[in-house]
C-alpha cells in the first residue's frame, strides 16, 4: 500500500517520471523492491524543482486538496519520493483509500 497514516498526515510513496508527454497518475504499480508506489508522469524536466511541483500540482487536483498540503520528504532529486500530505492522518488515508478504489473501477 503505498499510503501510511501517521501522526502528521499520511506518507505516499511515488514513483515519478519527468519529461513525459502529459500529465498523468498511472495507478499503483508493485515494484522490484516488493513496495507499491503510486506512480505518475509529468511533462516537467527534472531541474530546478520543476518536476515536484508538477507532481504535487497533478495530485492536488486529483485529490482536491490544497498543494500545500502537499510536501517531498525524501527523494527530492529520486524518482522514488515519500511525500507528505499534512492534515487528518486517518480522515485523508480514507479518503485515499477510497480513491484508490475508485481509479481500480473506472
Amino acid at each position: 500500500m503505498p499510503f501510511i497514516g501517521n501522526d502528521d498526515g499520511v506518507l505516499i510513496s511515488v514513483r515519478l517520471r519527468p519529461g513525459a508527454s502529459a500529465n498523468r497518475i498511472d495507478g499503483i504499480q508493485a515494484m522490484a523492491d516488493g513496495g507499491r508506489r503510486l506512480c505518475l508522469r509529468v511533462t516537467a524536466v527534472p531541474e530546478k524543482g520543476k518536476a515536484n511541483q508538477a507532481m504535487i500540482k497533478l495530485l492536488a487536483k486529483a485529490w482536491r486538496i490544497a498543494a500545500g498540503r502537499l510536501s517531498v520528504v525524501s527523494g527530492a532529486k529520486d524518482r522514488n519520493k515519500k511525500l507528505l500530505l499534512q492534515g487528518d492522518g486517518g480522515a485523508d488515508l480514507v479518503r485515499l483509500r477510497q480513491w484508490q478504489q475508485d481509479q481500480i473501477s473506472d
